[in-house]
């Protein structure tokens, strides 16, 4: 039996986020009952044949769900071929949270948390289009502690309108403080078809300058390791022991499934992606019909890309003995000129085989990740 990771997507929230261009919807808690019965069979049907070595429901907002629609989802998980002591992550949105809900994901083996928290300003918060404030964080994190959750992320964002260096520092500290296992620090994207993508169109959303931006990265790593937390990928740090299984699983271009709505997959080279549409995804399983909407076969180029360009992301960087064994070729024979020119450059190192970028060449990683596109 394969051991493979598995995805599970929500795309239910309470309020949409003004920078978010997940495939999640607002407004349309009518289907959630419905929803859960189908996204329950298409996991008895495909998750079955499969050994799960660790499990992620993310969105939306996973712990918007009514209790007893979290309850038949977790109850259905618990039914596949499960690996002893799987990471078991649901994300959580502070302001959802409650005691119920927390004790049923308790009680159906969830051992991880992610709280969506993304700044420790109000008034930042609002600006975004968050439905929580700071508080609710907190009180919501330390009930998680008293539950026995002891394996708890929180999102954290940089970058983002009326942000200072100085207001990220105080993010940074704060969580840092509560004692957190493991931070994620993205920096802000203004993705197409989002409330900021409009208004950055429109010139009216004030962003930080470029310099404070790299500030805001820089102090990141310093901050964060003061309070014991090393950076193994390029917006994560983690306590000791506490790195997530499951996302390394997709940096390392190993296998996923992923189950729901708008949930994608990666089996036998296949790049698989579901449709879309809650309404469309539930009448197709209710018929028994199929949900996967495109099939992408990688071809070798594809493959070793993607190998590369999520490989660097981690902190370790690629063995260079593993795309040897993964594309029967050596590394140097496909990538050799780009490799000897990063280096030159002081953005790469090849050290015992391991390859990987500079500290300088993380704060221009997408420059570096550029040179490695095969025409």
């Amino acid at each position: 039996m394969k051991d493979i990771s598995l995805y599970i997507h929500i795309p239910f929230c309470k309020q949409k986020c003004l920078y978010c261009d997940f495939p999640s919807y607002s407004g349309k808690e009518r289907l959630m009952d419905g929803y859960i019965e189908a996204l329950s069979n298409e996991i008895l049907q495909k998750g079955k044949e499969y050994r799960i070595s660790s499990i992620f429901i993310g969105g939306g907002t996973p712990s918007y769900l009514n209790e007893l629609s979290l309850q038949k989802l977790l109850y259905t998980l618990n039914k596949l071929n499960l690996r002893d002591g799987l990471e078991f992550t649901v994300e959580c949105n502070p302001g959802t949270l409650n005691e119920k809900n927390l004790n049923i994901m308790k009680k159906h083996n969830v051992n991880r948390i992610s709280m969506g928290l993304q700044s420790t300003k109000n008034s930042l918060l609002k600006d975004i289009g968050r439905i929580h404030n700071y508080e609710e964080f907190v009180e919501n994190y330390f009930l998680a502690r008293k539950l026995g959750f002891d394996n708890i992320n929180a999102d954290l964002m940089f970058g983002l309108p009326n942000q200072t260096p100085e207001d990220w520092e105080c993010s940074l500290r704060k969580v840092a403080e509560l004692g957190l296992d493991h931070i994620s620090a993205y920096s802000l994207i203004i993705e197409e078809g989002t409330w900021f993508y409009n208004l950055y169109e429109e010139d009216k959303l004030n962003l930080p300058e470029e310099d404070k931006e790299r500030i805001m990265y820089l102090k990141t790593k310093d901050i964060l390791n003061e309070y014991g937390y090393h950076q193994y990928e390029i917006s994560n740090y983690s306590k000791k022991n506490k790195e997530c299984f499951h996302n390394k699983v997709y940096w390392k271009c190993n296998e996923y499934l992923g189950l729901g709505a708008s949930a994608s997959s990666f089996i036998n080279k296949k790049r698989i992606k579901n449709i879309d549409s809650i309404e469309e995804y539930i009448k197709r399983i209710n018929n028994e019909e199929s949900v996967i909407e495109e099939v992408h076969i990688n071809n070798i180029k594809d493959d070793m890309e993607e190998f590369i360009f999520m490989g660097l992301r981690m902190i370790e960087g690629i063995k260079v003995e593993e795309f040897k064994e993964r594309f029967n070729k050596d590394i140097y024979e496909v990538y050799g000129d780009i490799i000897e020119k990063n280096i030159k450059k002081e953005l790469l190192i090849n050290n015992s085989g391991n390859l990987y970028l500079t500290s300088h060449g993380i704060e221009i990683s997408n420059y570096v990740m550029s040179d490695f596109i095969l025409s």
